[in-house]
Parts: C-alpha cells; structure tokens; sequence
C-alpha cells in the first residue's frame, strides 16, 4: 500500500525544532515503513535536505510557513502522484483541497488539537470534511468527544490513539546510567540539594507556566529548598523574549526560591532535563488536548500534576502516576498538590515507578504504529462504534 502522510505547515520532520506532531510522525514513520510504502510530505528547514530517504520513510520537504502557501505545495506535489491512502495531520482545511487532487484516495484526518471549532473552520467545510474523510485519530477522548459534540456524524468515526514515547531516550530517574546526567546538569545550575520542580512546555499564557512561578512563595513555606526549572521558550527554535516571558522571568527574580528559565532547549538535549526533576508540573490553563510531555515524565519516572483541563486527565487521573489539580488558575491550589508529593517520598517513588512501568507497557511507539497501521488496514466501510 503506497501511503502518504501529511504533517503541518509550522515545524519539520524530523523534529530538529521540536514540536509534538512532528515528534510523533518522526517515530511511528520507521515502524510504519516495515508494512507501507511510506512518504512524509513536510516543510523545508535550512538543516534538512529537500528530500531524502531515511529507514525506509520517503522524506519530501516543500515550502511552508502559512498554509494558504502550504497547501498550493502540497495540490501541486499530488499532481504527479499516486497514493492509495493520505494521512492528513491536524489540518481539516487541507482535507478538501486534497481530496480534489486524489480523488481516489482513502483520506484519514489526525487531530492533535480542537480544529474542528467554529473560528477554525466553517460548519459547512467542517461537515463536509466529516464526510470526506474514512476515520478521525485523535490524541485523547476529549478531542473526539469535542467534534461529535459539534457534528454528531463524527461519532463513529473516531478513534483515539494516545501517543508515545521513546523509553530508551528518557531514562528513569533510577537508572544507573542516569545518575551522571543528573548530577551534571543539577551541579551546573547550583540545583544540589534542592527538590526539583520542573516544567517543560512553551512559554505561552494558557500553558500557565506565571502561575507555578507564583505558587513557589507557598511551597517555600514548607519547602524552603525547593528550585523550580521551566523549560522552553515562547515557540520552538526560537529565543525570543515576548511580553509573556518577561512577565514570567519578572516573577522568577522576585521568587523566594532559585528559579532556572532555560529558554529553547533542543529536542535531543531534554530528556537530560526530566532527569534533573523530582516532580514534573503540567500547569496548563487552558483544554490542552493532551501534552505529550506527561508520557515524557513517565517514562523519566517523575510523579506528575496536572490540570483538570482537556485530554491532560486521562492518562494520570486514577492511573497511579500523580495528581490532577481541578483549579490551575490559583496558585495556592496547585503549591497545595506539590506540597502534598513534596512531604511524601514514597509516594513521589511509587507514582514514578508506576509510570516507568506504564510508559513501557502502554505507551511505546511501537503500539502507536500498530494502531494506525490498524486503522490503515481496516476495511474502508467498517464503521467504529463508540
């Protein structure tokens, strides 16, 4: 079966940018060649060539950027070929377009976030994109619960498959071999002794990064050798300082506590920074579909807080592997859940073993691509009941 699989517009594959998409592409692809013949159609990046074939994946790279000019690379790749199935990453706007130029085509849409709302897409289109495609994958039960809620019609054709991670990346923090990394990178940011809190994610409002800065205050009263680290910058590759990370830097000079901002760390520097944690906190704001880093935190064997928000629940809430905090916009509920694993040590050991375990059992990137190779081999009429 000759399939292609489409990424977005913003980041490249392999992610030498980061990005959770390109991430998740970049690793199933490999698995996925074994069984297809595979192309990933992304965007040009000065360190990666136009195209390339790399295990066995098919790698075409066309100008990008913004999607209007995206897509007219995308329409005049297809004219010259053939494929029997297209995999069209959280983009619905490129679903119509693309079935005009393969018509023939088996069309499967992934959503890694909400596109489906009314301000992304028109109902008409969003209907007719429904339509179109043969299923729907997405990241968490709340993003395909998101769409039936809006068109009733996606109902059976969703399906989730929850990401994954690399375990041989992110070691625990047990590990033998981990020990070194830790030691380093806690020794080369003045972080001996303390108990690590750590965030890893865009700088961004509803990512709510201002808000872990403003509970420190509170669990400093309790844990006065507590150090928090965030990881990140305002969008990946870049540097930049915005208002927002200002206004977050401006906070962590005025905490009661050492505060390490890191700015953008490449994709293959951070596993070395969960090694440097003791608690890993999700702070999100806003309905975050599901933030792969909580499968990052597992498998480094950190027990996890996260927010009442989105897809982010589903895969800590009753699993054994940490806290859900139902109000992230107050400072003293989220300083109350680090405070909690904070005054027990065997239940920050328990809930990160648990994790390991889990990121190994459930959460391979072997499972993800069977999943999706599941869904490409399923007969095109079967319908997926819910």
């Amino acid at each position: 079966m000759r399939v292609l699989m489409i990424v977005t517009e913003k980041l490249p594959v392999p992610p030498v940018r980061g990005g959770a998409i390109q991430t998740y592409v970049a690793a199933v692809a490999p698995l996925l060649a074994h069984r297809f013949d595979l192309t990933v159609l992304g965007v040009t990046d000065p360190t990666l060539p136009e195209e390339e074939r790399v295990d066995g994946v098919h790698y075409v790279r066309v100008p990008g950027g913004n999607l209007d000019r995206y897509r007219e690379e995308v329409l005049a790749f297809l004219k010259s070929r053939r494929f029997d199935l297209i995999h069209i990453f959280n983009r619905p706007l490129l679903v119509l377009p693309v079935r005009q130029a393969a018509p023939d085509a088996r069309l499967i849409l992934s959503l890694h976030n909400d596109m489906f709302e009314p301000h992304k897409i028109v109902p008409e289109e969003a209907q007719a994109v429904i339509d179109t495609v043969e299923r729907l994958v997405t990241v968490s039960d709340y993003v395909g619960r998101r769409v039936a809620e809006l068109y009733p019609p996606a109902q059976n054709k969703w399906r989730t498959i929850y990401s994954g991670v690399d375990v041989r990346k992110f070691l625990p923090v047990w590990a033998p071999e981990a020990a070194p990394i830790r030691q380093a990178i806690r020794r080369s940011h003045e972080l001996e002794g303390k108990k690590v809190i750590l965030f890893v994610g865009r700088l961004s409002p509803k990512k709510g990064a201002d808000v872990l800065v403003r509970a420190m205050p509170f669990v400093a009263r309790d844990h006065p050798d507590v150090a928090l680290v965030l990881v990140g910058s305002k969008w990946y590759g870049e540097q930049r300082i915005s208002d927002y990370v200002a206004y977050v830097r401006a906070l962590a000079a005025r905490a009661p506590v050492p505060v390490v901002t890191t700015g953008f760390v490449p994709p293959d520097q951070i596993p070395q920074w969960f090694l440097a944690g003791d608690v890993f906190v999700c702070p999100s704001l806003w309905n975050e579909p599901l933030a792969r880093v909580h499968y990052e935190a597992m498998a480094s064997g950190l027990p996890i807080i996260t927010t009442n928000r989105g897809g982010n629940p589903e895969v800590v809430a009753g699993q054994g592997v940490g806290l859900v905090v139902d109000q992230p916009e107050d400072p003293q509920d989220m300083a109350a859940a680090i405070i909690r694993l904070l005054d027990d040590r065997n239940l920050r050991e328990r809930m990160g073993r648990t994790g390991r375990r889990l990121a190994e059992e459930r959460y391979p990137w072997s499972r993800v691509a069977r999943e999706i190779a599941e869904v490409w081999t399923a007969p095109p009429t079967l319908k997926q009941d819910r």
